[in-house]
């Protein structure tokens, strides 16, 4: 089994998402990471989409995802041809004595202290998904009381294969 990303723009009409998810429900398939936003234009919606399976649920899902009628492009985010990064944030139990190794822990990851109170912090946290877990493993010493992540957003590298949408609704390839 392996993951996929994928990225994809959407009209952004009410009740694209809840088609898309729909889709992964109905035929049992599982989504990872689900994340969403307006692009440039307010006319659209980039959503990325991490799944796994073996290679033949994977080539349906991005059958089945084309053939949805508000997608207007699918992209695999492959490693090294794109850049993908999730956000963290994590509200850590930090006692007087506790913070300043947490904040140590902290710059190494280039992580950012949002919010700090008499018994705890929040980090935010942004980059591979890997850098995020390593962090999150060096801070299984001191009581994580809660975390939110964002789930992978990304786009591809260059601008081979971008994907324009005139004023009149024409599409072009760059």
């Amino acid at each position: 089994m392996r993951k996929q990303v994928l990225s994809l723009l959407v009209e952004n009409n009410p009740g694209v998402t809840s088609h898309i998810s729909g889709l992964f429900s109905r035929r049992g398939y599982n989504i990872d990471s689900f994340s969403s936003g307006v692009t440039a234009d307010p006319r659209y919606t980039r959503i990325t989409i991490v799944a796994s399976g073996d290679e033949q649920i994977l080539e349906q899902i991005e059958k089945q995802l084309a053939k949805l009628e508000d997608v207007v492009d699918i992209k695999k985010l492959e490693p090294g041809s794109s850049v993908t990064r999730e956000l963290i944030l994590v509200k850590i139990r930090a006692k007087d004595t506790e913070r300043q190794s947490i904040l140590n822990v902290s710059e190494i990851f280039h992580g950012k202290v949002v919010d700090v109170t008499h018994d705890s912090m929040v980090i935010e946290l942004t980059g591979h998904q890997d850098k995020l877990d390593t962090f999150l493993d060096l801070l299984s010493g001191y009581e994580i009381l809660e975390l939110a992540r964002t789930g992978l957003t990304g786009l591809s590298r260059g601008i081979s294969d971008v994907v324009i949408i005139d004023e009149d609704g024409s599409i072009r390839t760059l």
